[in-house]
């Protein structure tokens, strides 16, 4: 049986095309996905990740807990600050990447990939021996919204007096929405400005409609899975199952801005030094094609007559006007402007890598 997230009614009587993600029946489309694409671009969009999973770290340890399962520092989180981390294995691979919420110093929320929450928890949990932290999988207490794009904000402020250009990148605050408690994250998966809103499942449709319904006037529609998939591509951030999973490291996926082996210890460290001393083998680069066919997931890439990898992530740009994609190469072949061959089908189509992010908005708030 597949999970529903509470909106699934809302998606369903607006006419969403629904698909099953992660063990989840979601919205991959309502309008079209090069429309809603283009409406976070140039306006905002709504999308529901309620599918996404919450796992709070509570207690004295709490921590202590979340330095050893996370790559990145979180002692210099203040309280309300996000951060963005991976997990890992002993062996150096990405066992998930994931959003850390702290609170305060003995609460930490993570946001983690929806199809991992439940191996995440356990993971979590098995670590958490010998320290003063509780574990708790939360996910069915929360829905998740989020509201993205140039407008977002100032549709947003109409539904609180909180004042939201006070929220900086990168950080939540406990804001009232429309009169209902909830907690507001200038975060997101799309490349632009916006917020993620953690609510209660019961408050969800509420806050989604009148999102909807005030955000109208501004160019807001709903938007499903495609377009995030695309938006996501287009800024090159990485998606779990695909650019990293346990065979990559985090280093090799250009995440190393994310591990922090100053830390005296956290899961995997080791393999990572290891690694960084050896030099890496391979890289995760983004490129583009030369010729009007996409590179899809899943395709070879070819370098001097060999086939040394595959695309790991590949699409149209809607807003680029281009097919680009993310793939692993050779380290001696990841340099700037290289030129190698996508198998697409039948036949080896030319592509070159370039600079990532592809798209980055005009507008910064790191």
């Amino acid at each position: 049986m597949l999970k529903h997230t509470p909106l699934y009614e809302a998606h369903v009587s607006i006419g969403a095309r629904m698909v099953e993600f992660a063990g989840w029946e979601m919205p991959v489309q309502y309008s079209g996905h090069v429309q809603e694409h283009m409406a976070v671009r140039e306006a905002a969009g709504l999308f529901d990740v309620s599918h996404m999973g919450e796992i709070e770290i509570r207690g004295a340890d709490a921590l202590a807990l979340v330095q050893r399962i996370s790559t990145n520092d979180a002692s210099k989180l203040q309280d309300n600050q996000v951060q963005y981390s991976t997990m890992l294995i002993e062996e150096g691979g990405v066992l998930d990447d994931l959003l850390v919420y702290r609170i305060n110093r003995e609460y930490f929320i993570l946001v983690v990939n929806a199809g991992g929450t439940d191996a995440d928890f356990e993971w979590i949990k098995s670590h958490a021996a010998g320290l003063n932290a509780e574990v708790h999988n939360t996910s069915a207490a929360f829905a998740l919204l989020a509201i993205q794009g140039p407008r977002a904000e100032r549709i947003l402020q109409e539904l609180t007096d909180h004042m939201l250009d006070r929220i900086p990148y990168y950080w939540s605050q406990r804001v009232f929405v429309d009169r209902l408690d909830c907690r507001v994250s200038r975060t997101g998966y799309t490349g632009e400005d916006g917020f993620e809103i953690l609510c209660e499942p019961g408050d969800a449709r509420h806050l989604w409609n009148r999102l909807l319904i005030i955000g109208q006037d501004q160019g807001l529609i709903p938007c499903g899975l495609a377009a995030r998939n695309t938006l996501r591509l287009e800024a090159a951030y990485r998606l779990y199952g695909h650019d990293m999973d346990q065979t990559t490291t985090p280093l090799e996926a250009g995440l190393g801005w994310v591990v922090k082996l100053t830390k005296r210890d956290f899961i995997g460290r080791d393999a990572l030094v290891r690694q960084k001393e050896s030099g890496l083998k391979r890289k995760l680069v983004g490129f583009e094609v030369l010729d009007r066919a996409p590179a899809r997931d899943g395709y070879p890439v070819v370098i001097d007559g060999r086939e040394v990898g595959s695309v790991t992530s590949g699409s149209p740009a809607p807003f680029l006007k281009k097919n680009i994609g993310l793939a692993y190469v050779p380290t001696e072949h990841a340099a700037i402007g290289t030129e190698f061959f996508v198998a697409v089908r039948s036949r080896h189509v030319p592509a070159r890598i370039v600079q990532t992010p592809f798209y980055k908005r005009a507008r910064q708030f790191d």
